[in-house]
């Protein structure tokens, strides 16, 4: 799934998950490098809930978001895609 991040650096972030919510691929277009390919990294092999619980929320420069949180908005929508 393709998501377009609000109010981040980030201009796409790219998310794959398998049949039980893990997720197997994150992909940030844009934004700090060495950020976001850490927080793609720790998130492969974790369920969709566990990161959206770990990243929503989280703020960058006084935004009231950021790349992870701006993730955790992407696994919500993947989510309710899946439901459909």
């Amino acid at each position: 799934m393709e998501f377009t991040p609000k109010g981040v650096c980030s201009s796409k972030i790219i998310v794959s998950c398998d049949e039980n919510d893990v997720i197997k691929d994150v992909k940030f277009i844009g934004g700090c490098p060495g950020n976001t390919m850490g927080v793609s990294i720790l998130c492969k092999g974790k369920t969709i809930d566990e990161v959206i619980n770990k990243l929503e929320g989280i703020d960058c420069r006084n935004r009231k978001t950021s790349c992870p949180d701006q993730l955790a908005q992407a696994l919500k929508e993947l989510k309710k895609e899946k439901v459909k």
